[in-house]
């Protein structure tokens, strides 16, 4: 059937909404763009007149894609070259969604999608649906084909795996800011010791090149050897200048609403790193190299006003 402008309206008014599940759900913005897309053609290709609510449709169609998207993605992850980390969305990007409550930003901090990538396909769309967007458990089983008790019974115990990973603290924008000065006075002082104070006891530091930018297989464990590579990481050298194609300029931004660095070469966004922030100390540093997890930040990095960098890298 021929598609109508109200019915192009009528999607383009979810499309933010969509995302924003989408990304939740699979970690990568491309990933989601691609399945709000297919909703759209399976939108087009329906009788939208016989659609008594499009929202519940539009995000009955999308989830099912998405948990179709997962049950692969677990089987491609397995042959992945190195750690898999979340594409990172910079401050500012709207497929981060809904920032109300504590809820909602925590859903999408890096540390949770990191932590919902252990969970199953159903456990991760129940707490998203419920956690981050607000659904009543009898529209999320309607969604997911469940009884609503199924439903309840999957997001506690989806809240429970989420909850067993560290306290993340509540961070502003200028207390990011700040923890992102004292992080990199440490990692350029030259000395491990500075940094060690920053950390928790079992900080771990974890990277992602995707195979296509040298990462380190498994990551760093415990205070000291997180600090010992974090030294080496920012220490100036030839070889990662010509690794990296020159001397990035490093910025303190956020990323998924954590305290971030990012590094930028020639308007090019070259890495992210997440910290995740207890009140213990960081407990966690996620480095996204891989240029093909970069291509959104850049996009929203170029569209924003920065300020002058912190240093120059390397």
């Amino acid at each position: 059937m021929a598609i109508t402008v109200g019915d192009v309206e009528r999607f383009e008014a979810s499309r933010g909404r969509l995302e924003a599940i989408a990304y939740r759900l699979l970690g990568s913005a491309s990933e989601a763009e691609d399945a709000v897309q297919e909703t759209f053609l399976r939108w087009q290709a329906t009788d939208t007149g016989r659609i008594e609510v499009p929202e519940a449709w539009l995000t009955k169609v999308l989830t099912n894609l998405c948990l179709n998207q997962l049950t692969s993605a677990r089987v491609r992850r397995e042959t992945y070259v190195g750690e898999w980390l979340p594409e990172p969305l910079l401050a500012g990007d709207p497929m981060l969604g809904p920032a109300d409550t504590v809820e909602q930003r925590e859903s999408v901090s890096y540390a949770v999608l990191a932590v919902m990538e252990r969970l199953s396909p159903n456990e991760r769309a129940v707490y998203v649906l419920r956690e981050a967007f607000d659904y009543p458990h009898r529209e999320i089983a309607e969604i997911l084909d469940l009884t609503e008790a199924g439903s309840q019974q999957i997001f506690r115990r989806a809240k429970k795996h989420v909850a067993e990973g560290k306290a993340r603290a509540e961070i502003d924008e200028a207390a990011a800011r700040k923890i992102v000065d004292e992080f990199l006075a440490a990692a350029t002082s030259g000395r491990t010791e500075p940094l060690v104070r920053l950390l928790t006891q079992d900080a771990v530091a974890i990277g992602d090149g995707g195979g296509k930018i040298p990462a380190r297989a498994k990551g760093f464990q415990g205070a000291l050897a997180v600090a010992t590579f974090l030294r080496g990481l920012f220490k100036p050298g030839k070889a990662k200048r010509a690794l990296v194609g020159g001397q990035p300029d490093v910025y303190a931004t956020t990323a998924n609403g954590d305290p971030a660095v990012v590094a930028v070469l020639d308007g090019r966004v070259v890495g992210v790193m997440c910290l995740e922030v207890t009140p213990a100390g960081i407990a966690a540093f996620r480095n996204q190299v891989n240029p093909d997890k970069l291509e959104r930040a850049t996009r929203t990095w170029a569209a924003g006003e920065h300020g002058e960098p912190l240093l120059t890298a390397f």
